[in-house]
């Protein structure tokens, strides 16, 4: 899609009056006030239907980024009658400016992930690729400062026969309540030694050295709130303070079904989430004996941000 639409962020650009930090208070409660007005209530508010997937229209553009920019995440609905394959989705993700996609190690040749239950080989060993559930994350967390995750898109191929919903959390409305908690929670996890993802060693071999970094950071280009975070207890090293602990248990307290700004959904055939990495997790899911009850979903990742988003 060619044509360029004109939004109003709620995001301010990297400057003295950036709200994310902590000395720009007149600049945080601006927008705060911004980002919290008519903020979404159910998650069929980030409901964008969609024909064409090789060419947004420029309603369907605006809606899709409209949502992104108030909570950094639209759910996708393509018109059934679409047989939505890969090369869809990288024409779809190239219109909302997503080109650098993150090769991570179970990933196909193209970079975009399969995630289904595979009982062979390498992805065997990670639990994206089982039907186990997955704790509340941002994906990437374990890459490199060079190669942190922005973006990411979720699409269904196929749902399992029960279960593997997500729970979706704009991580800048984590942020926000972790401030008015308390400041000092921010500034303990927005510092560069707070949270360490130990090597990543296979059968003797080094595939990732030790990765060690700040839970919130701010980009450094366009004055985003970025996240890494993961609630596995597991190859995970947290840096051993009061202060931290605190911050990471309430954290925690507000992965809750009750809050309003958690969102709870399944994804079905053709609907896909596109977000600025926001926090996410699944339950667990059983497969039918038929293929097609056996849940398959995309998955890909970028470096880059959603375009007009910051």
């Amino acid at each position: 899609m060619s044509e360029k639409i004109s939004l109003i962020n709620i995001n301010t650009a990297y400057s003295a009056a950036n709200p994310f930090l902590l000395a720009n208070t007149t600049s945080y409660i601006s927008w705060r006030q911004q980002k919290l007005t008519h903020y979404p209530t159910t998650i069929n508010d980030l409901i964008v239907p969609i024909k064409n997937p090789y060419q947004l229209s420029s309603q369907e553009y605006t809606e899709l980024l409209t949502r992104c920019c108030k909570s950094n995440l639209a759910i996708y609905e393509i018109d059934a009658q679409v047989a939505v394959d890969k090369s869809a989705l990288q024409a779809l993700t190239a219109q909302l400016g997503l080109h650098q996609l993150d090769h991570n190690l179970c990933a196909d040749e193209d970079g975009i992930a399969a995630l289904q239950v595979n009982t062979a080989g390498r992805s065997q060993e990670y639990i994206p690729y089982s039907n186990r559930p997955i704790n509340w994350h941002t994906d990437g967390y374990y890459n490199t400062s060079e190669q942190q995750v922005r973006a990411v898109l979720l699409h269904c191929i196929r749902p399992a026969l029960t279960g593997g919903d997500n729970q979706l959390l704009d991580h800048e409305i984590a942020y926000i309540q972790l401030r008015d908690e308390n400041p000092d929670y921010i500034a303990a996890l927005m510092a560069n030694d707070v949270m360490t993802i130990p090597a990543n060693v296979e059968q003797g071999t080094e595939l990732r050295t030790a990765q060690t970094g700040p839970v919130f950071s701010i980009e450094p280009q366009t004055g985003a709130l970025h996240m890494r975070y993961t609630a596995r207890t597991r190859s995970i090293v947290w840096k051993s303070s009061t202060l931290v602990s605190a911050a990471l248990t309430y954290l925690q307290s507000l992965f809750n079904e009750d809050s309003p700004y958690v969102f709870h959904g399944r994804l079905a055939p053709n609907q896909g989430l596109i977000c600025n990495n926001i926090l996410h997790n699944r339950s667990g899911f059983t497969d039918g004996n038929n293929p097609e009850q056996k849940r398959l979903l995309y998955r890909m990742r970028f470096y880059d941000r959603i375009r007009d988003t910051f």
